[in-house]
């Protein structure tokens, strides 16, 4: 994960570059990026990884549009990972690959010559055609969601309408500021024509806003995932005021005003990993005084009636060495150890087990070999990364006790995040002998680990 986060940085510097950003505003814009975008993701899966090969492709193609001599494998290399962007998740990649389309318009326009988008888009293609078509016989068409059953569509304009009116305050913000700016700098239509830098800069810039309007609604989950566009707004607008207020920002005095502005900006952003350390030895709030009064303040004028939240000075680590370094809930830890210590874990060997829960690296402690083949899924989330075929495969399954052990991970609130009727069958077929709280906090989404033998 630290390497996709320094490629996705190093892109995005390389975007910049191309677009001849002031060095300090780059810098700033890079900081930016960083604190904003890659600190909050610190473990790799798609809704990150599909930005970070977007990046990639965007540098590769305006490296092409503005780098002397123009060679055409930039335009393949962004073609390239345009692909990986959509093969990895189907709203970012498409947008993405629309983004480029645009941005490659645009410089076709200036230049009068066609041949680049043609050969961007039948790079894209013959690419695409590369890696699916040898995937058709493993049931490729069942497994990609593009909105066909089982899986269902998420793009909905009126979704996308409403959060973009009702929120979306950063985004209309940077949308006002922009177009103030645009039409401060741009005194004529002929002056638009001779400044293609900036208008191809303008068009990244909106159509990475568009991209995190619509972002925010097909993929809702973290809620910060589309939160790398602050920093390409950023780079523009700074891009503007240096040319409006004459300054250079790469001189030390207004770089170290501006980066101290930026960290206080994004405070929440690691302050909180701060605080969750003066938590663990901090006392627990108190709700009568030393005098017998009673205390109402911020943190009690609430009753907070949920008392299965674990308090983060009952977290700690774990003895077992694939857990190394992993703050988890105390009851977690116990119980893993209890599972540890079960006859069948023990005194077994080759056990047959199914482990839905987020303990995956039990598979090296137990140790067990998780299944695998074409009709199998790589996650269990109901109607996402499987679906009702799926299930009644599991069902047969449990239904044969197949299994010698099962572990499984019940999240009352989270919609079939691990599905409820694999729960169902489990009771009646299988016996339950012991529950643990789930490594999660805080929230709604907190559940129990269930461990179930056969009957």
């Amino acid at each position: 994960q630290v390497f996709i986060n320094l490629i996705s940085g190093v892109a995005f510097r390389s975007v910049l570059k191309s677009l001849s950003v002031q060095p300090g505003i780059r810098l700033l814009s890079v900081v930016l990026y960083c604190i904003s975008f890659s600190f909050f993701n610190f473990w790799p899966w798609y809704n990150h990884t599909v930005i970070v090969y977007e990046m990639v492709g965007l540098a590769f193609l305006l490296r092409y549009i503005f780098w002397e001599p123009k060679k055409w494998i930039l335009l393949c290399l962004s073609a390239l990972f345009i692909f990986f962007s959509f093969f990895t998740k189907q709203d970012g990649g498409g947008l993405a690959w629309l983004l480029c389309m645009v941005l490659l318009a645009g410089h076709c326009f200036y230049e009068k010559k066609w041949r680049p988008l043609l050969l961007f888009a039948s790079s894209f293609f013959i690419i695409a055609g590369a890696f699916i078509i040898p995937l058709t016989r493993f049931n490729f068409g069942y497994w990609f969601n593009h909105g066909q059953p089982p899986h269902t569509a998420r793009f909905s304009a009126f979704e996308i309408a409403d959060e973009f009116f009702i929120g979306s305050q950063w985004i209309k913000f940077y949308l006002l500021l922009l177009v103030i700016m645009v039409v401060a700098h741009f005194t004529s239509a002929r002056q638009i024509l001779s400044e293609k830098r900036t208008v191809i800069f303008m068009l990244l810039v909106l159509g990475i806003l568009g991209e995190a309007s619509v972002l925010q609604v097909t993929s809702y989950t973290p809620p910060d995932n589309n939160i790398f566009y602050h920093s390409f707004a950023f780079a523009l607008i700074f891009s503007f005021l240096s040319s409006f207020l004459h300054l250079d920002f790469s001189r030390m005095k207004p770089l170290l005003i501006t980066a101290f502005g930026i960290l206080l900006w994004w405070s929440g952003v690691y302050w909180k990993y701060i605080q969750r350390i003066t938590q663990r030895f901090a006392p627990p709030d108190r709700t009568i005084s030393s005098t017998g009064e009673n205390i109402v303040n911020r943190k009690t004028y609430m009753i907070v009636k949920d008392t299965t939240e674990i308090p983060l000075s009952d977290w700690t680590y774990t003895p077992l060495h694939s857990f190394d370094r992993i703050y988890l809930p105390r009851p977690t830890v116990e119980g893993m150890q209890r599972l540890m210590q079960m006859d069948i874990v023990k005194n077994h060997t080759n056990i047959k087990v199914l482990n839905m829960s987020e303990l995956t690296p039990l598979a090296v402690e137990i140790p067990y070999l998780p299944e695998t083949g074409s009709d199998f899924p790589l996650w269990y989330h109901l109607g996402v990364a499987m679906f009702n075929k799926e299930a009644r495969l599991f069902e047969q399954k449990i239904n044969a006790q197949v299994y010698d052990l099962i572990l499984f991970e019940h999240l009352p609130t989270l919609n079939n995040f691990y599905p409820f009727r694999i729960r169902d069958s489990l009771q009646v077929h299988y016996h339950k002998i012991d529950s643990f709280y789930a490594p999660r906090r805080g929230g709604e989404t907190k559940g129990m680990i269930e461990i179930y033998i056969k009957k």
